[in-house]
């Protein structure tokens, strides 16, 4: 997913054009906000909603590898069992 390069606006442009600025944001775009020319904030997406078509997710699948459930869930248990600070660095 390509990422929106940040716009500058003014605190003018934010208080003028709030409704358009947001709903920008609700598309993904990120805004960097200016006072006298200096930045002083940004306003950035909290998260992305993306929908994948049900075709395409399936095509991803058709071609990933068998997971052995038994074998995973061992695979788990494992890793959570070993102390995280008994390690060689």
């Amino acid at each position: 997913m390509a990422e929106h390069a940040s716009r500058e606006i003014t605190q003018r442009e934010l208080r003028n054009d709030s409704g358009a600025i947001m709903r920008g944001v609700e598309r993904g775009e990120s805004f960097t906000i200016t006072r006298n020319g200096t930045p002083i904030g940004r306003l950035i997406p909290l998260r992305r909603r993306t929908y994948v078509p049900r075709a395409e997710v399936m095509a991803a699948f058709a071609t990933a590898p068998m997971v052995d459930p038994v074998k995973f869930r061992s695979d788990i248990d494992d890793a959570f069992a070993q102390d995280p600070f008994d390690r060689e660095w």
